[in-house]
């Protein structure tokens, strides 16, 4: 039912994947794709995310390696981490246009924007996974503050919504649509979950299917994310990166 022909969200060395940047484009050729996007971990990832001094050298292997292969198109992007309730991701402005993909989720292991984000996005949502809290309230701050996110920077993508901190489905969804933001169908981790995407499929919202691969032998492995969007009745024409087999 989909062609998948391109992978926008994998991971390597220069965050915590397990391959170079030509493993997994090696891996994707060897899949068939034609597109691929190497999106390692934001800057204020712990211990996983990408060096400032690492991005030009990136750079200059994705341009080698698009000479070297000239039957599929290699871009340079980025996990950002959503890491203040005003959507601050962990991008400066001078780094945006580095890129030539932004993707963006929340990770519990990224280092918020202050200690006042620390308190009310990161305590928050942990508590009220084993608090009884107003959780309501935080589901909805949780998806003003990536709103937020998509209205400030070009984002492209919102990676695994829902399965890191609690989300507003549909409400996500509605200003995705309204930005052209696709949202993620994540393979490996399996959100968005069947039912998410049966509610955003009604907000008009566009999807993608992703590996998340952080080993070269997961690059162009969709068959969780297109399990998926099959349950959901998910049409190839409302995914930016399917065709119709």
């Amino acid at each position: 039912m989909y062609n998948i022909t391109a992978d926008y969200h994998t991971h390597t060395r220069f965050s915590h994947g397990k391959g170079s940047i030509e493993d997994n484009v090696l891996a994707a050729r060897k899949k068939g794709l034609k597109k691929i996007a190497i999106t390692d971990h934001g800057f204020a990832h712990i211990g996983f995310g990408i060096r400032f001094k690492d991005v030009d050298r990136m750079r200059q292997e994705v341009q080698r390696l698009e000479d070297k292969y000239t039957d599929i198109e290699i871009l340079l992007g980025v996990e950002a981490n959503l890491i203040g309730l005003d959507g601050t991701i962990d991008i400066p402005e001078e780094y945006i246009d580095k890129f030539d993909i932004i993707l963006m989720g929340f990770h519990k292991g990224a280092v918020p924007k202050s200690f006042k984000e620390a308190i009310k996005l990161y305590a928050g949502n942990f508590l009220s996974g084993i608090l009884p809290m107003d959780k309501k309230n935080i589901r909805l701050q949780n998806t003003q503050a990536m709103i937020r996110a998509i209205e400030r920077y070009p984002i492209k993508i919102i990676t695994h919504p829902g399965a890191k901190i609690d989300i507003d489905t549909r409400l996500l969804a509605q200003h995705a649509a309204k930005r052209g933001v696709a949202l993620e169908i994540n393979a490996s981790h399996g959100f968005m979950t069947t039912e998410y995407v049966k509610i955003a499929l009604r907000e008009g919202v566009s999807f993608v299917i992703n590996s998340d691969a952080h080993h070269p032998s997961k690059v162009g492995d969709f068959a969780k994310g297109i399990e998926i969007a099959s349950a959901a009745g998910l049409n190839p024409d409302r995914i930016i990166n399917a065709s119709h087999a």
